[in-house]
């Protein structure tokens, strides 16, 4: 890897096209798995083999992603998110600008894979109102696509008339609560007995938020899976299974202790991460004792830069918590720290 990243730029070029011209080493490396990473982890790169390679117009900076039009007779626009740096400052300030690069799925999110080779190329009047006209075919066409591997839009359907008022297959509000109380009785036991008083009450707060939705979708399916499924993404989101961190527990540990099938288990998880857009590192689904380490709660965009809040002046941090956009003023938490020690 050191070696990689310290090539000149052309040559890491070289060696990222090879490795998509040949998609099965991606799945070889999946196979055995030489950096030993974790399942979570793993499915992301198998998750590269739907890359979007090709030329790409930078066409517009968007409040959450930045849109690549497609160079293609049947364009297509993409939601891409920056990685350490915006892209203004990335490809410059203005657009369109015409990019050859590579977009990777990650956590329901597309990005691009840090390499972006640009044509300083100037377009007149006529190819932006080309451009424009591609850009409201394809949203007319796609929308535009934030996750790969894209799906195809289904057909239009008939509206029918409403129904009258009640939740999913008859059910009521009454019902609503019974199963949540009977989750939510699950998970409190799993976490009293293998994890703690934090994990507990995340889980609670996410088996509620599935309660709230209409239709609720914890009426269809086993309990003892939504309860799995429930633990198993609070574990995602907080690294459970990275043994430095106490406490520790391998994910299909989880899936063993409720009877569930790890494929069952994962595919839970996956779909409660989906409904709710919960990703990597997520602030609300955080345990308090880790917030100090992570690092989406206190990267904030300020002035167009992304930086560390902590490291801010204390007349920005005070803003951002007036704010609601941090959970504290860090200095005010360590002197609490300090008084209660």
């Amino acid at each position: 890897m050191e070696q990689f990243t310290s090539s000149p730029t052309e040559i890491r070029l070289k060696v990222r096209d090879a490795l998509f011209a040949q998609p099965e080493l991606i799945d070889r490396f999946v196979q055995l798995n030489p950096a030993q990473l974790t399942a979570e982890k793993l499915a992301i790169v198998a998750g590269w083999k739907h890359a979007v390679i090709g030329n790409f117009f930078v066409f517009r900076f968007l409040k959450h992603y930045a849109v690549f039009l497609a160079d293609q007779p049947s364009p297509r626009a993409y939601g891409v998110l920056a990685l350490a740096s915006p892209f203004e400052n990335v490809v410059g300030p203005h657009l369109p600008v015409l990019v050859k690069g590579v977009l990777l799925p990650i956590n329901g999110r597309i990005i691009y894979d840090g390499l972006l080779l640009s044509y300083r190329i100037s377009f007149g009047p006529g190819i932006r109102r080309s451009l424009n006209a591609k850009f409201k075919a394809a949203k007319a066409a796609f929308g535009v696509i934030t996750s790969l591997p894209e799906c195809s839009p289904p057909p239009p359907v008939a509206k029918k008339a409403a129904p009258k008022k009640k939740s999913a297959a008859g059910s009521t509000a009454g019902d609503v609560k019974a199963v949540l109380k009977a989750i939510v009785q699950m998970t409190d036991a799993f976490c009293q007995d293998h994890l703690n008083d934090e994990y507990a009450l995340l889980c609670r707060n996410l088996a509620a938020t599935l309660a709230r939705k209409r239709p609720s979708p914890l009426l269809r399916g086993r309990l003892e899976t939504w309860a799995c499924g429930i633990i198993r993404t609070i574990g995602w989101v907080n690294f459970l299974d990275d043994s430095s961190q106490e406490p520790h527990l391998k994910l299909p540990f989880i899936d063993r202790a409720f009877d569930v099938a790890e494929s069952t288990g994962q595919g839970k998880s996956k779909l409660i991460r989906d409904m709710l857009k919960i990703g990597t590192f997520d602030p609300k689904w955080t345990l308090p004792s880790r917030m100090d380490r992570n690092p989406r709660v206190w990267m904030l965009s300020v002035n167009g830069f992304i930086i560390d809040i902590r490291h801010a002046p204390r007349q920005l941090q005070e803003e951002a918590f007036e704010k609601g956009l941090i959970p504290y003023i860090p200095a005010d938490r360590g002197d609490d720290s300090e008084k209660e020690e």
